[in-house]
């Protein structure tokens, strides 16, 4: 069974793709999805490996945490600037030839990296890590879990930097 705060971050995942490529508010294409139920929930088949043809179990049915879901779309567009420029920093190409799917996942990463001091950098790195295994390229998990470990050990040097008392270090 998939966690409240995974199937979250999945939708998510797909909204920010979709708000990529078509420039659509990440606000409109929430309600897009939340207004369709039964769009969402065979989405969320799809994403669990349910034959469609198979009725949803109530377990099954929109069982996602709402509040991470929209802190994600909210932050990462709010803090695309500061996102993209870490990500830039540590990618192996520009950005703009990374697959859109991926960098879906790698904003969520690198926000909750970033962002939410209450999400452990580990948490946030192997749950984009499962998430690229689930939708995106072969071996892209391998991609996402370098570039954001490297994001994780940056941030991890710069906390440290900033706890040290003046004129240590």
């Amino acid at each position: 069974m998939v966690s409240p705060r995974t199937q979250a971050r999945r939708y998510a995942a797909l909204a920010l793709y979709q708000w990529r490529l078509t420039g659509e508010d990440p606000m409109a294409i929430k309600r897009h999805m939340l207004d369709d139920p039964d769009w969402l929930d065979a989405v969320s088949a799809s994403l669990q490996g349910i034959d469609e043809d198979e009725a949803l179990a109530s377990a099954h049915r929109f069982r996602f945490n709402l509040e991470l879901f929209e802190q994600l779309l909210a932050g990462v567009p709010e803090r695309i600037e500061p996102i993209d420029a870490q990500l830039t920093r540590f990618l192996d190409r520009p950005i703009e030839q990374v697959d859109p799917v991926e960098l879906a996942i790698l904003r969520i990463g690198a926000f909750e990296i970033l962002f939410s001091a209450a999400i452990p950098d580990g948490v946030a790195i192997n749950e984009a890590v499962e998430l690229t295994k689930l939708l995106g390229a072969h071996e892209g998990h391998k991609y996402v879990n370098g570039v954001l470990d490297k994001i994780a050990r940056h941030q991890a040097v710069a906390r440290r930097a900033a706890e040290r008392p003046d004129g240590d270090g």
